[in-house]
């Protein structure tokens, strides 16, 4: 279960910052895949970082008894100076593979699928080579929620295909929290949605109704 609770957040400046998101309360049961729909700047991937701890609240809190991958997508969090195949290797070792290692890097190196490159310094790589090593990466780990800011967007119609089945092979076994505007994605791999709008959270035990009431608010 993940509980957001009292959850304010704004970004400082020279001048100070609106708030990005206010008074945030919603609870997110176990093996419930979430989907969060809102307009280009409303604040989805400033939550999906703060539920996967990559950044915090300015006030509020998020309460959590389950393991959550970071944010497949966003494509961070990697060395630059260090080949994919390092950071990987870091990253195992982190989560304790133990003997599992060099499968991991394997299965990593398979999935993200960018050829030589797993031996070139990550600073060299594209966005888009970027986010495919952070997928493979964290779907190398068994989390009990994964995060996906925009991931079934990155590549081509092969990779794209691939990286949606690799989720719904998941359902059932782990859920999912995704930022996308698929929403046919969306529907296909999420029961609940949230709307995030002025900041603002609404929680639907239905994907459906979030969809319409984000593309309402867009005038579809």
């Amino acid at each position: 279960m993940i509980e957001v609770r009292n959850l304010y957040k704004r970004y400082h400046g020279p001048f100070g910052g609106d708030w990005v998101l206010k008074d945030l309360n919603f609870t997110i049961p176990d093996n419930v895949s979430v989907g969060i729909v809102g307009r280009n700047g409303a604040g989805k991937s400033t939550l999906l970082r703060i539920i996967g701890g990559m950044d915090a609240p300015d006030k509020g809190e998020v309460l959590k008894d389950c393991r959550i991958s970071w944010p497949i997508g966003l494509g961070g969090g990697f060395q630059g100076s260090m080949t994919g195949r390092q950071n990987v290797k870091f990253v195992a070792r982190i989560q304790g593979a133990g003997n599992r290692l060099q499968e991991i890097i394997r299965s990593v190196e398979d999935f993200a699928e960018i050829g030589s490159a797993f031996d070139q310094p990550v600073k060299t790589y594209s966005s888009g080579m970027r986010s495919r090593l952070a997928f493979g990466l964290s779907l190398a780990f068994n989390f009990d929620v994964y995060l996906s800011d925009e991931a079934t967007a990155v590549g081509d119609a092969a990779f794209k295909a691939k990286a949606t089945k690799a989720f719904k092979d998941r359902v059932g076994k782990a859920s999912i929290i995704m930022v996308s505007h698929q929403t046919g994605m969306l529907r296909t791999l999420c029961q609940a949605g949230i709307w995030i709008n002025n900041g603002s959270a609404t929680w639907f035990d239905d994907i459906n109704e979030a969809i319409q009431s984000y593309e309402k608010s867009i005038g579809k």
